[in-house]
């Protein structure tokens, strides 16, 4: 989990630059898209922020749009050390209302058709951790992929 926070502080400056250089502003605040997740070993992601049009990228870079359909999703409000925890608890909701997640095993580990975080608070404009807010939210499968 080091290398994936050291991999996020590397990875949002240089798309925030990017945007900055070809004057796009963000019109949301930025995310993190799993794709893959096996916690032991490691983390398929993609770190974004959302633009209003859809435009070409440089290499290296990627322009890509969240899958539509109906998610669950809930407000986490703390320090990002919370947001296994609170992940856990939308989980559990899910289950406990047999909700089918968008969600199948892959070599790799758990694949996502939908599943992001977008961080609601900059840090830098509210420096109090406890007050900093995350959105969960995680893609259902579609009633024809329930059966």
């Amino acid at each position: 989990m080091q290398e994936f926070a050291a991999a996020i502080d590397r990875a949002y400056p240089r798309v925030f630059t990017w945007l900055r250089e070809h004057d796009i502003a963000p019109a949301g605040a930025p995310i993190i898209r799993y794709r893959v997740i096996d916690m032991a070993t490691a983390l398929d992601v993609d770190i974004g922020v959302p633009v209003a049009e859809r435009t070409a990228v440089d290499a290296g870079l990627t322009a890509d749009t969240l899958p539509a359909g109906r998610y669950a999703s809930l407000i986490y409000t703390g320090h990002y050390e919370g947001l296994v925890d609170a992940t856990s608890a939308l989980l559990d909701w899910g289950s406990e209302q047999g909700l089918q997640w968008d969600r199948w095993t892959a070599n790799q580990g758990d694949a996502w058709g939908g599943r992001y975080e977008t961080y609601r608070t900059d840090p830098r404009a509210e420096p109090d951790p406890s007050r900093w807010e995350t959105e969960i939210a995680m893609r259902l499968a579609s009633t024809a992929e329930r059966g």
